[in-house]
C-alpha cells in the first residue's frame, strides 16, 4: 500500500472557542460548533475578563462590589465578577446565551454540549493557558483587526499572537465583509 497519499487520523475530540463576546466575535462560534457536531466533539466556549480593562466592566457592579473586589483573590473576584449582573444578564450567561442564539437558529440539528468558562486575566496568557492544559485538539477563534496598526488590519492583536504561540492548531474565523 502506498502511504504517500495516506491522511493522518485526526481527532477532534476537545474543541475550545475563544469569544470575546463582541459581534465579530460571535462569527467563530458557528465553525466550531459544525466541527463538535461533526466530530462529536466536546466544545469548550471560553471568555476572559481583563482587569486591565476593567473600566469596560463599570456597569457590571456598583463603587461598593469594586472596593469589595479590590480586597479579594483573583478567584473571589472572577466568582464575585461572573455572579453580578448588568441588565439583568450575567457575564456568564451572556456567553451562554451567545452560544443558544446560534443553536436556536438550526434547528433540526443533533443536540451539542458546551462547557462554559470565564476566567480574569490578561487574554492571551489565559487562552494559551487554557489551550495547553485543557487537552484541546483545536482552538477556534475570529480575527478582529481593529486597524491599530497595518499588522492588526489583517488579523487582530490577540488572534495573532495565539496563532504565534499556540502548541494546538488554531483556527482562525475572518470576518465577512
Amino acid at each position: 500500500m502506498n502511504t504517500a497519499n495516506t491522511l493522518p487520523a485526526i481527532d477532534y475530540s476537545k474543541i475550545l472557542y475563544v469569544t470575546d463576546l463582541s459581534e465579530s466575535g460571535r462569527k467563530a462560534f458557528p465553525h466550531a460548533a459544525r466541527i463538535a457536531r461533526i466530530c462529536n466533539s466536546q466544545l469548550t466556549v471560553f471568555h476572559v475578563v481583563n482587569p486591565g480593562k476593567l473600566e469596560v466592566l463599570l456597569g457590571f457592579a456598583s463603587d461598593d462590589i469594586w472596593h469589595e473586589l479590590a480586597n479579594r483573590s483573583v478567584d473571589e473576584a472572577r466568582e464575585l465578577l461572573v455572579s453580578r449582573k448588568r441588565d439583568d444578564v450575567e457575564i456568564k450567561s451572556s456567553v451562554e446565551q451567545h452560544c443558544e442564539e446560534y443553536f436556536a437558529s438550526e434547528s433540526g440539528q443533533p443536540v451539542l454540549s458546551y462547557e462554559v468558562k470565564v476566567d480574569m486575566g490578561e487574554p492571551l496568557e489565559k487562552i494559551l493557558e487554557e489551550a495547553h492544559s485543557g487537552d484541546y485538539d483545536l482552538l477556534v477563534i475570529s480575527k478582529h483587526g481593529n486597524r491599530a496598526s497595518v499588522k492588526d488590519a489583517v488579523m487582530g492583536d490577540t488572534a495573532r499572537r495565539v496563532v504565534r504561540r499556540c502548541e494546538i492548531p488554531v483556527m482562525v474565523v475572518p470576518l465577512s465583509e
